[in-house]
């Protein structure tokens, strides 16, 4: 058995790689749900290289930092299956979280798909050593694969089961110690033994030549993390300024359309019934209506909402949120605002109501 160890910088640079990626490809597909099938193919496919192009650009730059007594190379042909292996297993989880309905079954599973792609590139990674063979049993590879599931999904289900900035930066950092703590816990459970057998697949690849394709990869991770976080922040400044709406100016009455309240889903567009709507949540320029145990895409405005929706009774409890008093089950008053609770509504238990729309929701409840 040889000894080995590894480089803190490159350490340290590989769990960046992962973090950066992690954040580039979940914040890339926030909002994917509002475009048509085409776009959305699109950009689940550049989220999905992205991702597991991340994944295996975490692993190199960690081998990389892998320091051995001896020399060693890759197999090209088995270094490049390993990074088609995890961008296709990503991209088979995002397909299922953005063209069948996001149930907490989906989330789980997507999570489990992704958790076993880190796990089977690892290890196809490194069958791909030569002149140094890595020796680990059944046992290590469930326990790697336990971490790297059990983390990923809930990366997963935190990033999606509400699609907040917030959210995307909590599904990130479980995103990026998923594959991190995979890594490290499945190098740490192998030794390392060395091998005159230097026959390969494919051409060699030694650490320098390596080095200059993960070195592009990143480059090419952080050029994407750079834009998307450019996104990411803007609309924060835009949006935290803005004040309660005021009333509406007197003018022409804006109606309902015959057909309902509008929503996607699936890549169609429906329409339902305003009484049947608990809540509408803003969501950018966009809202999100609750209704039962679903949470559905609404091409309008919070605002148009509201001025659509009045003559239905619904208020506006908060600068993101109107409701619906006819669901609205409780009500909690606080010292200067209050909270609207929920029953029967899984996806959306309660509404935070402002001070300055508390006697509006008080008088609606007959307080």
């Amino acid at each position: 058995m040889l000894d080995y160890s590894h480089n803190a910088w490159l350490v340290a640079a590989s769990l960046a790689v992962a973090l950066m990626a992690g954040f580039t490809g979940l914040y890339l597909t926030h909002g994917a749900s509002k475009l048509d099938n085409q776009r959305r193919k699109f950009i689940v496919a550049l989220a999905a290289v992205v991702l597991g192009g991340g994944i295996w650009s975490m692993h190199f730059v960690a081998m990389l930092g892998l320091q051995l007594p001896i020399l060693f190379y890759y197999d090209a042909l088995i270094t490049l299956i390993s990074a088609l292996v995890a961008i296709l297993m990503v991209g088979l989880a995002l397909l299922l979280l953005h063209f069948r309905p996001r149930t907490m079954r989906t989330i789980v599973g997507a999570g489990v798909i992704v958790g076993l792609g880190i796990v089977v590139m690892h290890y196809v990674g490194m069958a791909g050593m030569q002149l140094c063979r890595p020796v680990y049993n059944a046992l290590d590879v469930v326990i790697a694969a336990m971490a790297s599931v059990v983390l990923s999904v809930l990366a997963i289900w935190v990033a999606y089961d509400n699609r907040t900035q917030r959210n995307i930066l909590l599904g990130t950092v479980c995103f990026g110690l998923a594959v991190f703590t995979m890594h490290f816990v499945a190098t740490g459970l192998t030794d390392f033994v060395a091998s005159e057998n230097a026959g390969g697949a494919g051409p060699a690849l030694n650490n320098q030549v390596l080095a200059m394709g993960v070195t592009v990869s990143v480059f090419l991770i952080c050029g994407a993390f750079l834009l998307t976080g450019i996104t990411f922040i803007g609309p924060e400044a835009e949006v935290a300024p803005v004040p309660s709406a005021p009333d509406p100016i007197p003018g022409p009455q804006v109606t309902l359309p015959r057909a309902g309240i509008p929503f996607e889903r699936e890549g169609q567009t429906f329409f339902s019934a305003p009484g049947k709507i608990a809540a509408i949540r803003a969501e950018g320029h966009y809202t999100i209506l609750y209704m039962g145990a679903e949470k559905l895409f609404c091409p309008w405005s919070i605002t148009e909402a509201e001025a659509r929706l009045k003559p239905d009774g619904f208020l506006r409890a908060h600068r993101s949120y109107l409701v619906n008093p006819k669901h609205v089950s409780s009500f909690e008053r606080h010292k200067d605002n209050g909270t609207c609770y929920f029953d029967g509504i899984d996806a959306l238990t309660k509404v935070p109501v402002s001070r300055s729309r508390l006697a509006d929701i008080r008088d609606a409840l007959g307080l």
